[in-house]
């Protein structure tokens, strides 16, 4: 584990947890390797205004909350992969419409992968974003967007720890 504070649900001032857990059929198919387990489980706290996305982990499990209401979002449980790293064995996303507006289960998918990625651990996850670029757009709300403009919505930017 590096050197920095590992996060934890006290760590944050105001956390809600997801009202009404709706399960996500489909899952990132990334395998994190040791290292990438070792970050997320240290978690992510948005340091600024343009970051959306607290991070902190629970044994197994990972929960996402936006930074600014503190309410959660995602929870991804993990698991040994075969042949060794981990991967996302099952999550949930908030089900509630109030709460948190459904695109649909790819998008989803590609959203929990990228705070993940390009939050957490800091990669440039650029197939990705380009993935939930094009996801959004086909809704009306997205359709006409620059990419720049939906994904600083959506993830955010990651300021340099």
């Amino acid at each position: 584990m590096s050197d920095r504070e590992r996060l934890s649900r006290s760590s944050f001032r105001r956390l809600q947890p997801i009202s009404k857990p709706r399960p996500l059929p489909l899952l990132p198919p990334r395998i994190w390797s040791e290292q990438d387990w070792e970050r997320i489980q240290a978690g992510y706290r948005a340091r600024d205004m343009d970051e959306k996305w607290n991070v902190f982990a629970e044994e197994d499990v990972v929960y996402l909350h936006r930074s600014w209401t503190g309410r959660g979002i995602y929870q991804a449980t993990f698991s040994l992969a075969d042949g060794g790293g981990y991967r996302i064995a099952q999550a949930v996303v908030e089900g509630d419409p109030e709460r948190y507006r459904f695109a649909d289960d790819e998008y989803d998918c590609v959203m929990l992968e990228l705070v993940l990625s390009a939050i957490v651990l800091g990669e440039p996850a650029q197939k990705a974003r380009e993935k939930l670029t094009a996801l959004s757009r086909r809704t009306a709300d997205g359709a006409n967007l620059p990419a720049s403009v939906i994904q600083h919505s959506a993830v955010g930017l990651r300021s340099d720890p």
